[in-house]
């Protein structure tokens, strides 16, 4: 049986999808329960997933299907119970363009198990169907900036004080350096926010739903850490479903692989890639039940752009043009897949469609304008395309270790004893004053170390502004850490021109290039070439200037900061490398 609801829109499906696809945030909303999973593993690789919950005064069980959809156009899903007034019961959403609006399409299908079900089926169908509308209602007109939230619901039930302790904390928050006079808004949005929102806060959402720059947003939740507002939690994300399946409470606990039940499959760290800082509430302040509203919709596997269901011989074909990207064809199941480089531009031809065997996953030959799927595996499996690409939500390890918050208020963070990760690219400023020992001969000891510790300061202040971080000092040198190369670059010229004022002079050197995080005294360290090479150059520097790789300045990114500047093409032989070095000289 099947009740449709239909409403027009005047705005375009790509607005729509990512607030009407997202179940695990309706579900909250129209107040179901949050729950969990059973899932065992089976004999041919697939996991059967089966779940226990209440919801409008029955006690159900069923057995969880995975959701079929078509990023920004259309989902599914269906729950096979055998407990309820169901046997069948799941959501079919469709969106479609209209003009230079949409057609929004929801319907509810439903196969009776009990004579509750048989009588009051239709009923139940339409009592559901229309929270749902108003719930629709409601994301539309915040998608179209009318509302401040998603959704009109109760608030939570919060402990007894935790209003007071959290504006205490708020307070606390905006007494440290990094608390950006963000404390309270970060305690309301704690305290109010939908549990969908805080069980997993990520920071840079965050920042987009407070409207202020990311930098800050990040600062504030570290030092809600700090305060006690807030608990910190390292995730190691799943490499086929990107959930953080493993989450321990520092640096030093994250093991080097982990299992994910719900993809049956075992993945190593990649510290670069699938280690996630995020956040969720001090269960003093706000206690979260265990769980999720919808754990498998589209936007929980937001890489996945097409995934679907079949029986096992049947064939399937939508259609789809996909824009040029790095793609992966494969299954939820463990097995092989297939990498795909689109680009039809170039002659790539139209993307091919997906098989899956009983020896693993092939393509298969594709027609322009529609995808084929096939399941000759011999049992019921979901096909899927994602999006190699990871998401720039996520807050990496390796930007963490690059900010000066977290090494000022967590310095004592460190990896296991041992242990050491490597990242492809950071980019290492190296300072060091010219003159120092005549300085100190010359104003007398006392005077100068003065002079050198308000120069620290000074560049400290410089690089935490460029979203870096102070890896170290080393007698009157300095290294930094950035994530971006043109932030070390701006933060080498916004140096040169703030030294002059202080009578002294500096010498810059700037290159980035891949590295591995190491334990050294009791820190985050870098070590390897790139850090030798940086150092190398900051001694090439003659003071005023600054000495930066080839591979830096001819970086995009940079290139448009030294367009203006003097410039002097130079190369010279540095001791620990086999050929001379080519670098840029730039007199700012």
């Amino acid at each position: 049986m099947r009740q449709t609801w239909t409403w027009h829109f005047d705005l375009p499906p790509e607005r729509l999808w990512p607030v009407l696809a997202d179940t695990n945030r309706f579900n909250e909303a129209m107040g179901l329960p949050p729950y969990a999973l059973e899932e065992t593993p089976q004999p041919n690789g697939t996991i059967l997933r089966r779940g226990k919950g209440k919801a409008a005064g029955f006690t159900l069980e069923w057995e969880e299907k995975p959701y079929e959809w078509i990023h920004g156009r259309h989902f599914r899903q269906a729950r096979v119970f055998t407990k309820g007034p169901f046997r069948r019961f799941g959501p079919v959403f469709d969106i479609a363009p209209d003009g230079n609006g949409s057609k929004v399409s929801y319907a509810l299908e439903w196969e009776p198990l009990t004579f509750v079900g048989r009588l009051f089926g239709k009923k139940l169908a339409a009592q559901a169907g229309g929270v749902v509308e108003k719930r629709v209602l409601e994301a539309v007109a915040f998608a179209k900036g009318e509302r401040e939230t998603y959704f009109d619901i109760a608030p939570p039930q919060l402990p007894e004080g935790a209003r007071e302790r959290a504006d205490a904390l708020a307070e606390l928050i905006d007494r440290t350096p990094y608390g950006n006079g963000l404390g309270h808004k970060l305690a309301d949005f704690v305290l109010g926010g939908m549990a969908t929102d805080v069980m997993r806060l990520r920071p840079k959402l965050l920042a987009r739903q407070l409207g202020v720059a990311e930098r800050p947003a990040v600062e504030a939740c570290l030092a809600g850490v700090r305060a006690g507002l807030l608990t910190m939690k390292w995730d190691l994300l799943c490499t086929n479903c990107r959930g953080a399946k493993v989450s321990v409470a520092a640096l030093a606990e994250l093991p080097k692989g982990a299992h994910c039940p719900s993809c049956n499959i075992d993945y190593d760290r990649d510290f670069e890639r699938n280690i996630e800082l995020s956040y969720a509430p001090a269960p003093a302040i706000r206690p979260l039940a265990e769980g999720g509203f919808c754990l498998s919709g589209p936007m929980a596997t937001p890489h996945v752009l097409v995934q679907q269901l079949l029986a096992p011989g049947e064939k399937r074909e939508v259609s789809l043009d996909l824009p040029p990207g790095a793609y992966r064809l494969r299954t939820l199941h463990p097995g092989g897949y297939v990498d795909v480089d689109h680009d039809p531009s170039r002659g790539g031809g139209a993307f091919p469609g997906l098989r899956a065997t009983a020896k693993g996953v092939e393509a298969m030959p594709g027609t322009a304008g529609k995808v084929a799927f096939a399941n000759d595996a011999g049992f019921e499996l979901a096909l899927l395309i994602e999006d190699r690409t990871w998401t720039r939500e996520a807050l990496t390890a390796p930007e963490v270790i690059s900010m000066q918050a977290f090494r000022d208020l967590f310095a004592a963070a460190t990896l296991r004893p041992g242990d050491e990760a490597g990242v492809s690219q950071v980019a290492l400023l190296f300072s060091d004053l010219r003159g120092s020992t005549a300085l100190y001969e010359r104003v007398g000891d006392a005077r100068a170390f003065n002079i050198v510790r308000e120069h620290f300061a000074l560049l400290a202040s410089i690089v935490r502004d460029h979203d870096g971080a102070v890896v170290k000092t080393i007698g009157d040198a300095v290294m930094a850490s950035f994530g971006d190369p043109a932030n070390a670059v701006k933060a080498a010229f916004a140096m040169q021109a703030a030294i002059k004022s202080h009578d002294l002079v500096l010498k810059l050197g700037v290159h980035a290039g891949p590295s591995v995080v190491v334990n050294l005294n009791d820190r985050l360290d870098y070590f390897g070439s790139t850090v030798n090479m940086a150092a190398r150059l900051q001694g090439q520097s003659e003071g005023g200037d600054i000495v930066i790789s080839r591979g830096v300045a001819d970086d995009p990114a940079v290139k448009p900061l030294l367009a203006k500047a003097g410039r002097r093409e130079e190369s010279v032989a540095l001791k620990g490398f086999a050929t001379p070095i080519g670098f840029v000289r730039v007199q700012p």
